[in-house]
């Protein structure tokens, strides 16, 4: 891997990172979600007609996907609203690669390799250190714990869904970007109930216009990186976005982020690293 795709990947994990923190930061979860959410599905379809489009089998894929993403944000909407990201985003990042393996054997029909195996007790150690260092400091914690992993849950689905459809859509670019269309459009249904606060919202806090250029650019520079070097090794590089979420958690959120949080977030990204390498 070149400096310049490595710089890029790292660029990538501290974008997808940066956009999470943004949506804890502005104080309103549900709307800063939705900003972000519709502000990328406005960026795809600015460039849709500029790309070759999705074959037809894969359709019901991106369909699936969309709906997959839409809980995934209501989800993240919940999880937010009252979890620390230090907390959450390791256990949503780090657990699904994990449930992906897991779960893709009866599909597959692949078995876990040593490096996979020694992945996933990092990670679960990972996740236990997690709960020890959040028992009994915040009466939010447990519900937090059991939304991001949840909210890991639909992680795994949508990639299970998308290592299929990506494949049988013939133009990876257009099938990304019309998931991230449907998706905002499924999260801008979700907030109709308070689409009067959304526009006095989005004047208070543009900068969040800029996440939804976060995520899609996030995305789309990792698949550039696939292109330029081997995808294990990029993809295990994006879980660096584990490490970058508590910093900026540390550092400009101030979250109260204890030696054991700091050691369970370690354990699951080097996991995560681990699962993609296997």
């Amino acid at each position: 891997m070149s400096g310049a795709v490595l710089a890029a990947v790292l660029c990538a994990a501290l974008m997808h990172a940066g956009w999470n923190a943004m949506v804890k930061a502005r104080g309103d979860a549900f709307l800063s979600t939705v900003t972000v959410a519709a502000s990328a599905g406005i960026l795809c379809a600015l460039a849709l007609p500029f790309l070759p489009q999705p074959a037809q089998a894969s359709w019901p894929f991106i369909l699936a996907s969309g709906l997959a993403q839409v809980l995934y944000y209501a989800l993240l909407m919940e999880t937010y609203r009252e979890g620390d990201i230090s907390h959450a985003y390791p256990l949503m990042r780090g657990c699904a690669p994990l449930i992906v393996a897991v779960l893709g054997l009866p599909f597959t029909g692949e078995r876990l390799a040593a490096m996979q195996w020694l992945a996933i007790g990092l990670i679960c150690g990972g996740v236990l250190t997690m709960v020890a260092a959040v028992r009994g400091t915040a009466p939010n914690a447990r519900r937090t714990t059991l939304l991001a992993l949840a909210t890991a849950c639909v992680i795994a689905a949508y990639t299970l869904i998308d290592g299929i459809g990506v494949r049988k859509s013939g133009a990876p670019a257009a099938y990304t970007l019309w998931i991230f269309l449907l998706t905002a459009i499924g999260v801008l249904l979700l907030a109709r109930r308070r689409r009067g606060e959304l526009l006095p919202f989005v004047r208070r806090h543009p900068v969040l216009l800029g996440g939804g250029a976060m995520t899609v650019g996030s995305y789309g520079v990792a698949l550039w990186a696939m292109t330029q070097a081997p995808v294990a090794t990029v993809a295990a590089l994006r879980e660096t976005s584990i490490l970058f979420a508590n910093a900026i958690a540390l550092l400009v959120l101030r979250e109260r982020v204890g030696p054991l949080r700091l050691l369970g977030a370690a354990l699951i990204a080097c996991g995560a690293a681990a699962m993609r390498l296997g």
